[in-house]
C-alpha cells in the first residue's frame, strides 16, 4: 500500500478530513503496522536497535548520527522525517499524521509531545481530523516534557523551556516558556 500524495496534503492541510472515507484506508493500515511494530521498538536494548527499527516504522533510514532512546511513541510514523546529529530522549510521543519535520542538529527532551493533529471545535463535526505539520528548525533544543501543537515551526538555534506549550510559531534564536509558551528572551 502507498500513501499519495493527495492523501497526504489533506492531511497537512489544517482543513477537516473524514478518515472513515476509503481512500483513507491507506492510512489505518500504517497505523495498524506501527502499533505491531512498536512493542519491539520500545524492548530495544541499545541505540542502534532503536534506530533500525524506528527506521523501519517511519519507512526511511535514520541517519547513524542521529539518536533516539526508547520508549518512543507514534501513532503513524510515515510522515515523520528525522536529520542528522539529532537527539530525541526517553519517553517522546510523536502524533505525526499532520506530519514533523525535525531537522539537523535538534535536542528533543525527555517526555516531549509532538501533536499534529486536532478536531473541529463544532460537536457535529468533532470525529473529523485536522492535520497541520510541526516544523523543528535546526539547532533548537526542546526542554523536557513540552509540547508543540499542531502547526507550529521551532526557529533555528531557539530554546522552548520545560514543560512549555507551544502553540505559535517561534522565531529563530529566542527562548519561550509558559503555557502558553511566550517570549522569555533573546539568545546572544
Amino acid at each position: 500500500m502507498e500513501i499519495n500524495s493527495e492523501i497526504r496534503e489533506a492531511m497537512q492541510s489544517g482543513n477537516p478530513v473524514d478518515m472513515s472515507r476509503p481512500e483513507f484506508q491507506v492510512l489505518w493500515h500504517y497505523i495498524n503496522r506501527t502499533l505491531s511494530l512498536t512493542p519491539e521498538l520500545n524492548a530495544s536494548t541499545d541505540v542502534n536497535q532503536v534506530r533500525e527499527r524506528l527506521s523501519n516504522i517511519i519507512g526511511t533510514e535514520i541517519d547513524s548520527t542521529t539518536a533516539v532512546f526508547a520508549p518512543f511513541h507514534t501513532n503513524f510514523g510515515r510522515f515523520i522525517t528525522i536529520g542528522k546529529h539529532v537527539f530525541i530522549n526517553h519517553g517522546c510521543s510523536f502524533l505525526d499524521l499532520g506530519g514533523i519535520v525535525i531537522e539537523d542538529h535538534v535536542l528533543i527532551g525527555p517526555k516531549v509531545n509532538l501533536v499534529t493533529e486536532n478536531h473541529p471545535v463544532d460537536p457535529s463535526q468533532r470525529k473529523l481530523l485536522m492535520g497541520s505539520t510541526i516544523v523543528i528548525k535546526q539547532n533548537a533544543w526542546i526542554g523536557a516534557g513540552a509540547t508543540v501543537l499542531p502547526g507550529v515551526t521551532i526557529g533555528e538555534n531557539s530554546i522552548v523551556a520545560a514543560g512549555a506549550v507551544v502553540t505559535k510559531d517561534v522565531a529563530a534564536n529566542t527562548i519561550v516558556g509558559g503555557v502558553p509558551a511566550q517570549f522569555i528572551k533573546m539568545i546572544d
